[in-house]
């Protein structure tokens, strides 16, 4: 099977259903373990990306967050949110088919905070300095949230069985 052709196949039936033009196709040994279109716009939900939907998919199938021997078929090169959730779930690859530079000129998303051509610098910047209001409250109690998991896990501070570098 072409997954990446099943990934633009997915997302022109998006957009044809009134959806965005993004899709996500995983596969596993040579067969679709996940796969998802946008769904921001069917269900206001804006989490709701291909790659979140599909990768919470996959987890589920697999009982596990972890993706490693997957590779991920995306239409485009993912946005931050999902670009961080496939560092967090350690797939083999993440294919991406076209870039933003090249959709550019038929599709842009330029909400408040989220212009992607200045996201990367903006996340880069210290939180003070992010154009996103953000206030740092410290609590005490919150660290200690932390120790109890610590504690329920035999005094291990990182999680069991995450792929490592």
């Amino acid at each position: 099977m072409d997954f990446a052709q099943r990934t633009i196949d997915l997302a022109r039936r998006n957009v044809e259903e009134g959806g965005r033009p993004f899709a996500t196709v995983i596969v596993k040994d040579g067969e679709i373990l996940a796969q998802s279109p946008n769904q921001v716009a069917q269900t206001g939900d804006p989490t709701a990306h291909a790659e979140i939907l599909a990768i919470r998919a996959a987890c589920l199938a697999l009982g596990t967050e972890h993706l490693t021997g997957t590779t991920i078929y995306v239409l485009a090169h993912p946005c931050p949110m999902c670009l961080g959730a496939l560092y967090y779930c350690s797939p083999d690859e993440v294919v991406f088919l076209t870039t933003r530079e090249a959709y550019e000129p038929h599709y842009v998303d330029d909400r408040k905070y989220f212009e992607l051509a200045n996201f990367y610098d903006e996340f880069a910047k210290p939180w003070q300095d992010r154009r996103l209001p953000m206030r740092y409250e410290e609590h005490t109690d919150a660290v200690d949230v932390y120790r109890e998991w610590q504690a329920r896990n035999g005094g291990e501070r990182r999680v069991p069985g995450v792929p490592t570098a």
